[in-house]
């Protein structure tokens, strides 16, 4: 199995065990397909064992899912911390949250599936819970970058940081068949995808009239 960020803070190493295969199997099946019971197999422990470090299904679920996106808020608070536009911030959060989503497949997947698919309700209000906060963030940086005069006041500040997201998880989703296309070069490079995404953010498509 895929192991978790070393910098996962307050995890001991059975608990690390336990997080893993919950991940797997979450990622793979769903929240209402997955038991306690299959969790303990794959993690090599037992059910009351699991009951000993998380209170139920759903609390196991929320702790897989903040760790899931744990380095998006990582990335979101260096940024926060960095100076220069909020441009070169959204940037930056694109291109690194891109990286982030291609190295760790396996927490990608599980987010999409219960936050963007067909997921139970119980595993789309805790991802919905979790994924909101990184959500609730970039809004308030494009908000930012409005009353700062970088941004137009007209954007709405939701759709811009959807879009954001959204290209990166189509790019996660796409990139197998787009990879068959000649005429599509950015499949290759992740980087110019990202650069050639918020540049069109940016600047968009249409010339400034001469």
């Amino acid at each position: 199995m895929q192991p978790l960020p070393k910098n996962t803070p307050g995890y001991s190493s059975s608990e690390q065990a336990i997080l893993e295969a919950a991940e797997v199997l979450f990622a793979e099946n769903g929240f209402d397909a997955v038991s306690m019971s299959g969790i303990a197999k794959l993690a090599n422990t037992s059910k009351p064992n699991i009951y000993h470090h998380f209170k139920n299904k759903s609390d196991l679920y929320l702790s897989v899912m903040k760790t899931a996106v744990q380095r998006s808020t990582d990335l979101l608070d260096e940024l926060e911390d960095q100076p220069g536009t909020f441009t070169q911030r959204l940037s930056g959060f694109s291109a690194g949250q891109l990286d982030n989503i291609l190295a760790h497949k396996r927490s990608t997947q599980l987010i999409l599936r219960e936050s963007l698919s067909g997921g139970s309700q119980t595993g789309q209000e805790i991802a919905k819970l979790v994924v909101g906060e990184v959500f609730t963030r970039l809004v308030a940086m494009v908000h930012q970058g409005q009353q700062e005069n970088e941004f137009r006041a007209d954007v709405d500040p939701m759709l811009a940081a959807f879009m954001i997201v959204a290209a990166n998880m189509f790019f996660f989703q796409a990139t197998p068949t787009m990879q068959h296309i000649p005429e599509a070069h950015f499949p290759d490079d992740a980087g110019s995808y990202s650069k050639g995404v918020m540049d069109i953010l940016f600047n968009g498509m249409l010339k400034e009239p001469s």
